[in-house]
């Protein structure tokens, strides 16, 4: 979708997958691209669909935990599109862990048993289910990579005072709580998500995206137990399969390093997963939905009007 402009515009910023306009410095207007991201680098073909996905899966996952904490959602004019009020964010992503899988398991195979000041248990295996659900927080950065760091780290800098840390922390694990009784009862198992907070007033606010295969890991539930037994790869919904293609390929976003070409048929499939995981987590059909770029933009006037 090219830049668009609307009433009262006060800014835009286009991220690694979505286009975000700031509306009266109250409001935000989300457009969820088909750009896909690995490694914090987007990679050359976009993915069709795969906006609506993300928004959808979003829509359906923010209105499911809203009794949990108050989320910035206010509205979704279009299938890719969603509007919502704007906060001040914390500069952290709460990455909450239920199972010991892609950079926990790196990191524990790596020899180490401490994450973000998380110690890890011994004897573990890859996928292994943790005792209970950690939280291994990383930075938000405006360019380049997230870094791991750990609550005394984020309250020392100023990140977040230690009453915020305490609301995150306890906002993020009944929010993945709620994603796996919603997972559980689709035959998924959620291992691992993260979420963004911010703040408007001294209110701590649930934003962007939860639940998605952009921001969470799910493995089938049937079956896991045998597979963790004999030793056999986790069969999962997540963009993870996608991270593990470009390791293949050599590729992990490091210096110098090429993006592998994306062929047609791979694009498809990875088109495919992503309309699996919304039907099996949504529990309906997907029904693709292409509108014109002028129809979308309408969409988002109409529903700015709205808005005081």
């Amino acid at each position: 979708m090219s830049l668009l402009s609307f009433p009262r515009q006060t800014a835009y910023y286009s991220g690694k997958v979505r286009d975000v306009y700031s509306i009266d410095d109250r409001w935000l207007v989300m457009i969820a691209s088909n750009r896909i991201s690995a490694f914090d680098v987007i990679l050359p073909r976009h993915i069709p669909f795969k906006g609506q996905v993300l928004n959808q899966i979003a829509a359906y996952m923010l209105e499911a935990t809203k009794d949990i904490c108050p989320n910035w959602l206010v509205d979704v004019p279009a299938p890719n599109v969603s509007i919502g009020k704007k906060c001040i964010p914390f500069r952290i992503e709460m990455v909450v862990r239920g199972n010991l899988t892609g950079h926990a398991w790196r990191t524990y195979s790596s020899g180490k048993r401490e994450l973000c000041g998380i110690k890890m248990p011994e004897g573990m295996k890859e996928n292994d289910p943790f005792p209970a659900p950690i939280i291994t927080p990383s930075t938000k950065a405006e360019q380049g990579h997230d870094e791991d760091i750990s609550k005394d780290e984020i309250i020392a800098r100023g990140l977040a005072t230690t009453d915020e840390w305490n609301t995150l922390e306890d906002y993020a694990l009944k929010l993945f709580n709620r994603g796996k009784k919603i997972a559980s009862k689709r035959g998924l198992i959620l291992v691992d998500t993260k979420y963004e907070f911010g703040k408007i007033g001294n209110e701590i606010i649930l934003m962007d995206e939860i639940h998605t295969p952009d921001s969470s890991r799910y493995f089938y539930a049937d079956g896991f137990e045998e597979r963790q037994m004999k030793g056999e790869r986790q069969k999962q919904l997540s963009k993870e399969f996608v991270r593990e293609w470009l390791i293949e390929n050599n590729f992990m976003g490091k210096a110098g390093q090429r993006v592998p070409e994306m062929s047609d048929e791979w694009v498809n499939t990875i088109s495919q997963r992503y309309i699996e995981l919304y039907e099996k987590v949504i529990g309906e059909k997907f029904i693709p939905q292409q509108l014109t770029e002028e129809d979308t933009y309408q969409r988002i006037i109409e529903s700015l009007k709205k808005l005081n």
